[in-house]
């Protein structure tokens, strides 16, 4: 039987404790429960919005990109080509060139991305769904189509149904003397406009889709690529595979993984994560400072109760024992209290989507996203237990050292 467990719940639960001891001790119980909640509301919210960023861009990203290590460009030889094709895992690949040209239309013209690819990227890219008007071919009765984000379209009001305004693209050209004359400064590519989709906003203001010949005419690459974009035959053995192809490519290459194509705004969202999770849990130590102050207050209103367990007996450890587990009982009576409410939160807005975003260009209301993770629970105790412990220590030490002869 834990003597110091049963005084301390009887401490805990007593009618006759001071009234400003038991207000204290309430007003920790609450701190603690709100802080609690918060933190694993905030938290679970963050892992929601990872997940969005990752969808977001999962129709437009591939399994696996290969890029070069220097430079913005590469030899993609045909042998090369070959044994990438014919490696295990590998389902198949798009031939990509990717820069930046002038867009004219009519008398408006702007700086966009071009990103030629070769005819299967339809095959294994998800973008038929983002189309809002036209379609997704670059290659139709044997002419050449590009397709362009709605950003693009709309700053330079593009008509897809005008057969008589082509796109006109513009590339400089890599020579060694600059002409005074800007024909010949710039590969130009004229082609006409098939379609617009709308995937999400760093890609509708900027992209522009042409066939890979035709980004080979503007740019003047030949036999260079800008990355290969890989589609792998099983999704859940993508780490195999980026290993197997970093052997065959050796150095010269980087294979990046979804996640690995957009590092730096992934990293940012963990670091906000981070630092919100060090934020709530002061919040969290300021509101279980109360704990502090209640265990002080009991330990001078108890101190006949200790000479008394003294003279029977007890020794420092187990008075010691008895007002750690007095604030660990008020600190997880908060904590799981805050821990039910909050997860009960985020359940009803994964459910019902209680709070939202704002309204989506598709008319209908995107609500935050919420995803809980074990570890950030286990983490949120680990911090609990931590601070109970930093802020009971010092009362528990005082009723320890608590003289018989000075209280009987």
């Amino acid at each position: 039987m834990n003597v110091s467990y049963l005084i301390a719940k009887r401490y805990f639960s007593s009618k006759n404790k001071r009234n400003i001891i038991s207000i204290i001790a309430n007003i920790s119980m609450v701190g603690v429960a709100v802080g609690t909640l918060a933190l694993i509301i905030v938290l679970s919210v963050f892992n929601g919005l990872e997940d969005l960023v990752r969808a977001a861009y999962s129709r437009f990203d591939p399994h696996l990109k290969v890029v070069a290590r220097k430079g913005k460009s590469f030899e993609a030889t045909p042998e090369m080509l070959l044994k990438v094709r014919e490696l295990p895992g590998v389902a198949q690949f798009t031939e990509v060139i990717e820069d930046n040209a002038l867009l004219r239309y009519d008398d408006r013209q702007m700086v966009v991305k071009v990103k030629g690819v070769s005819p299967n990227y339809y095959v294994h890219n998800h973008l038929d769904s983002a189309m809002i008007d036209g379609r997704f071919e670059l290659e139709r009765n044997g002419g050449r189509y590009a397709v362009v984000g709605e950003g693009v379209q709309r700053q330079l009001a593009i008509n897809i149904s005008n057969r008589f305004a082509p796109l006109l693209l513009l590339y400089p050209k890599n020579k060694k003397k600059i002409s005074l004359d800007p024909t010949e400064a710039f590969n130009d590519v004229r082609i006409m406009p098939g379609g617009v989709f709308r995937l999400e906003r760093q890609y509708d203001d900027q992209y522009l889709f042409v066939p890979l010949a035709a980004a080979q005419a503007l740019t003047g690459y030949d036999q260079k690529r800008t990355s290969l974009e890989v589609q792998v035959k099983d999704p859940d053995d993508i780490r195999a595979t980026q290993k197997a192809l970093r052997r065959l490519l050796g150095p010269e290459f980087k294979v990046l993984n979804s996640d690995e194509q957009h590092v730096a705004l992934l990293r940012a969202v963990k670091v906000e994560k981070a630092f919100v999770f060090v934020t709530f849990t002061f919040i969290l130590l300021i509101a279980s400072l109360n704990i502090f102050f209640s265990l002080s207050m009991l330990v001078i209103d108890k101190k006949k109760d200790v000479a008394v367990l003294q003279s029977m007996g007890a020794d420092p450890t187990t008075i010691r024992n008895i007002f750690l587990t007095e604030g660990t009982i008020v600190a997880f009576a908060g904590a799981f209290t805050g821990l039910v409410i909050g997860v009960g939160i985020c359940l009803a807005q994964k459910q019902f989507g209680l709070v939202t975003m704002g309204t989506l260009a598709s008319g209908r209301d995107q609500p935050y996203p919420v995803k809980m993770l074990w570890q950030d629970i286990a983490l949120t105790v680990i911090a609990i237990i931590v601070i109970t412990i930093a802020v009971s220590i010092r009362p528990a030490n005082q009723a320890a050292n608590i003289q018989i002869r000075d209280n009987i």
